[in-house]
């Protein structure tokens, strides 16, 4: 299972997924990859209770949290459902993680730049209104991170990419916007290792988010707003050129392979 911490760390548990746990990640991924396609009926439950071999109550349970995260409708009679894709809940973290293994859709990263557009300018404006002098050396310890990394093309500058968008979001004091980089931070990085391919040079990327740091340093909230929307519209443009020429076409982030076993649909 994979979280995000308020500082942008993404943190791996291991351990054995119980029964219910891995029939869920498995029905999730084959149905965000399209081996079980929208519109398709799932088979009975004696059909998947023998096909997967788990108890009634274990498929039950998964098949409720389906039905809660917009991804099936159960009705008696007419059977289980698979719904259309704009009703899914992608902040779901089973359904984000599918996401980023089958990254087929490119409206998912489009619509992330525009949730970023409208949540992070507000969020940098608070921050340069609200941060703590230790949320400010956050902020800038993430910025040198950055600048250490010498290439745009390594995780170790996406790692500390989030790590200061996290941080500015953190200091705007903001709950909500909390909130925001716990729930889809793994989403982030994937945009960002997207995004950092089309990039023109480390150095005007550095200097996009200086305009930020430095603005919030000298707690001008309308320049940390300004500058940090010029930053998301030019993850904009980059996110463009990247799926517009197939980079963005691929797994971005690495994760636990799934059992083996064909398609519940026929």
């Amino acid at each position: 299972m994979r979280s995000i911490t308020a500082n942008g760390q993404i943190n791996e548990k291991g351990g054995r997924r119980p029964v219910k746990d891995n029939l869920l990640h498995t029905l999730v991924d084959r149905i965000i990859s399209g081996q079980i396609a929208e519109g398709s009926t799932l088979p009975n439950e004696a059909e998947l209770k023998e096909y997967y071999g788990v108890s009634r109550t274990a498929l039950r349970e998964c098949m409720q949290h389906l039905v809660a995260q917009g991804i099936v409708r159960s009705r008696t009679r007419a059977g289980t459902v698979v719904l259309p894709r704009e009703q899914w809940n992608y902040l779901d973290p089973i359904v984000l993680d599918a996401m980023m293994r089958h990254p087929k859709d490119d409206r998912f990263y489009r619509s992330l730049i525009d949730a970023r557009f409208v949540l992070e300018p507000a969020a940098a404006e608070a921050a340069a209104q609200n941060a703590s002098t230790r949320e400010i050396m956050t902020i800038a310890e993430a910025f040198d991170e950055m600048a250490s990394a010498h290439s745009l093309y390594t995780d170790a500058w996406s790692q500390a990419d989030l790590r200061f968008h996290a941080a500015i979001i953190n200091a705007s004091g903001n709950w909500v916007f909390k909130q925001f980089i716990t729930a889809i931070g793994a989403a982030l990085l994937a945009s960002f290792r997207i995004t950092n391919r089309a990039s023109q040079s480390h150095e005007q990327a550095l200097d996009v988010h200086r305009a930020v740091l430095d603005a919030i340093r000298m707690r001008d909230a309308k320049k940390a707003r300004l500058s940090m929307e010029a930053l998301v519209n030019g993850a904009r443009v980059e996110l463009a050129a990247a799926l517009g020429d197939g980079k963005g076409n691929v797994p971005i982030i690495p994760v636990n392979p799934l059992p083996d076993a064909t398609a519940a649909s026929k």
